[in-house]
């Protein structure tokens, strides 16, 4: 449970795990590049979504996503977290997360699935009363 997984680029999705504590904000950033590894891939006229899915609660939950140039930050807010998992333990939950892209294809789009991935919860021990809105303590 909860164990990395191994990246994998290309046209098999980025696999990754999100490490999150229950009730803060979380994000991390993908930076779309070419095979150099340095120029940005052009990414104009992309749209991107992400999803969470705890299968216990079977509720998918629309994840923050934000675009600057080809770079990428998905968060989660404080408010999503804190529903993640129950329980005082150190894994409360593992959901299931990915970030599509709807590339545009001539006339038509190509949705396309570049990371996939396991949000492992961690639990936290404060209670909910003193968590501000950016997961830190009040």
């Amino acid at each position: 449970m909860c164990s990395p997984t191994i990246e994998r680029f290309g046209a098999t999705p980025a696999n990754i795990q999100w490490t999150v504590v229950r009730g803060d904000y979380a994000s991390f950033t993908v930076s779309f590049l070419e095979n150099d590894e340095i120029t940005e891939f052009d990414t104009v006229g992309w749209a991107f979504a992400a999803t969470a899915y705890d299968p216990t609660t079977d509720v998918l939950d629309e994840l923050d996503v934000s675009v600057d140039g080809a770079v990428v930050t998905v968060s989660a807010p404080a408010e999503i977290t804190a529903n993640w998992g129950t329980k005082y333990k150190a894994v409360v939950a593992e959901l299931s997360f990915d970030l599509q892209a709807v590339v545009p294809d001539g006339v038509s789009t190509i949705t396309w699935t570049p990371v996939i991935g396991t949000i492992c919860v961690l639990g936290d021990v404060s209670p909910s009363t003193t968590r501000n809105t950016l997961g830190g303590v009040s």
